[in-house]
């Protein structure tokens, strides 16, 4: 639920807090159309974190996001960071809270009984 409604559903209705990251992260896209993109994105994983037969395809939109999540550490370190590369600011941890829950989902997701051949 957390994808769904913090994460996503927050970008789709424009009331998002990471809105104003996501803008300046991923500055050659409109924020616009990029940021209820995102979150639709965000929404569709979380949807399928849900439910059993699509955790795997919920997974695989979570690996192709995960690099998206941490790139603010890269490209905007003076608004992650107070002093690189301990002292995080609001939004730093806010960063880094997001790549715990995604680790969280992998390993949730590498438990899955494998696909019958």
């Amino acid at each position: 639920m957390v994808l769904f409604w913090s994460f996503g559903a927050l970008k789709v209705v424009g009331q998002s807090p990471a809105a104003e990251v996501v803008s300046r992260t991923v500055y050659w896209i409109d924020p616009e159309l990029f940021v209820p993109f995102l979150g639709a994105w965000e929404v569709a994983i979380g949807v399928c974190l849900l439910f059993t037969p699509l955790i795997r395809l919920g997974l695989l939109l979570l690996a192709v996001q995960m690099p998206g999540t941490f790139l603010p550490l890269i490209l905007l370190p003076e608004i992650c960071f107070e002093n690189v590369p301990f002292d995080l600011t609001l939004e730093g941890q806010y960063i880094i809270k997001n790549m715990v829950l995604i680790g969280a989902a992998m390993v949730v997701g590498s438990k899955l009984i494998p696909l019958k051949k």
